[in-house]
């Protein structure tokens, strides 16, 4: 399960779910502008308050650091 913690100005959470779609890998997003519990949850999973945040089956990658999250994946990086 991959989700993604967002809010609606973030250019770098635009690549990020761009990216996502390329690839056909399902997430779900949370704007975390619209909710609270969201917002706190990934406080508690990543220590940041900036976005994106994305979580990967447990493994939290912050900002659309694309080598990280590709390991995360488990997909090879371009």
């Amino acid at each position: 399960m991959v989700t993604v913690y967002t809010t609606p100005t973030c250019p770098h959470c635009r690549t990020v779910k761009h990216y996502l779609k390329e690839r056909k890998i399902p997430f779900k997003e949370l704007d975390i502008t619209k909710n609270e519990s969201a917002l706190n949850s990934m406080k508690r999973k990543s220590g940041q308050t900036g976005v994106p945040v994305i979580d990967v089956n447990g493994t939290v990658v912050v900002g659309f650091n694309r080598p990280r999250l590709d390991r995360a994946l488990g997909v090879r990086s371009e």
